[in-house]
């Protein structure tokens, strides 16, 4: 069997049983040579499995202070050059308010591990949200199985919950003080609860390779996580990886259409930070598996000082702006703005 013909046996049994194995997964992470073959099955998936139509979730990043303290992320606690803040309750329904009157059916309330919003402001941020009629993404780290109980008793849909690499010795070195094995408590525990769950992991981190990535892969599908976000790392000046070489975007959206052939079914984002690293990253993503697209709904100053990475796109536009900008993005391609919540539908 000549290489090609063995790269496209791969990429068929992926398309057709949605199933490979890790060295499979490694042959076709390494290949360069065959890699439109690998986006172009992906969106024959998704087109299959999820249409068209793209759903997008409105994301209102209420805190940019977080007790942890990640190597990799801008937001971690001893980044003294970030300029704190964190939403008051009021801000964040209002914010939600408008979301939805820019036709948003979902909102995504992410921050760093920010304590202050104990258990009761979180219910009520979650109760008062709900009453809208939108459907709600949590993404706020860890907590216990009690806490996700009482967001899920509130009103919450979804929890997004990176696990970042399933490389536990790398993990834990990336994240000082932090239990990988905790993490994995905290994803096993949100899936019994009943949130739809999502996770990802970020590509080009110091000290990964292409092995732990089939891994990743493979632990979404053993998982059965309903969403999976992939995006490239991009070194942030203020923190320890601030000199190392990040990840690429041809390897990221190949790692998140691999995704897209193993799990047919589930919502995938076109990430900002893909964006970030390539001006047509997200209408990129969207041809190479993506269906999911989550656009800033926060205002002003806000936008600018949730840094996880540099470069961030949009940060001086405002929430109308870019829902008209992503909506011409999507249908320029032929594709249509969802109108529903967006649930993920089980078809594989």
């Amino acid at each position: 069997m000549t290489e090609r013909s063995n790269i496209q046996a791969l990429i068929d049994k992926a398309e057709t049983t949605h199933t490979l194995t890790k060295d499979e997964l490694v042959t076709l992470l390494q290949d360069r040579q065959y890699e439109a073959e690998v986006f172009a099955a992906a969106d024959r998936v998704r087109q299959k499995y999820v249409g068209d139509e793209v759903h997008l979730r409105g994301l209102i990043e209420f805190s940019n202070r977080c007790k942890q303290n990640c190597l990799y992320c801008g937001l971690r606690r001893d980044n003294s050059k970030v300029s704190r803040y964190r939403l008051d309750v009021d801000t964040i329904i209002d914010f939600a308010v408008k979301a939805k009157s820019y036709g948003y059916r979902t909102v995504v309330l992410q921050s760093g591990e920010d304590e202050w919003f104990d258990v009761d402001k979180m219910v009520d941020i979650i109760k008062k949200i709900k009453e809208l009629g939108l459907a709600i993404t949590i993404s706020v780290g860890e907590k216990s199985r009690e806490v996700y109980q009482a967001y899920r008793n509130a009103g919450a849909d979804r929890y997004l919950l990176r696990i970042e690499t399933t490389d536990k010795e790398l993990y834990e070195k990336l994240d000082p003080g932090m239990s990988w094995d905790n993490r994995m408590r905290c994803l096993y525990d949100l899936k019994e609860l009943g949130f739809e769950l999502g996770s990802g992991c970020l590509v080009g981190i110091p000290g990964q390779t292409v092995e732990s990535l089939a891994d990743d892969i493979l632990f979404f599908k053993e998982i059965d996580a309903d969403m999976i976000g992939v995006g490239p790392f991009i070194p942030n000046p203020d923190t320890p990886l601030a000199d190392e070489a990040g990840g690429t975007f041809e390897l990221s959206t190949k790692v998140m259409a691999l995704i897209r052939l193993l799990l047919p079914d589930i919502n995938i984002p076109a990430t900002t930070a893909m964006e970030s690293l390539n001006p047509q990253g997200r209408v990129l993503a969207l041809q190479r598996g993506a269906n999911v697209v989550m656009p800033n709904v926060t205002e002003g100053e806000y936008r600018q000082l949730y840094l996880l990475y540099p470069g961030k796109i949009c940060i001086n536009d405002t929430p109308a702006h870019c829902r008209s900008c992503i909506t011409g993005k999507i249908t320029g391609i032929g594709r249509k703005v969802s109108e529903t919540h967006g649930y993920r539908v089980k078809r594989a």
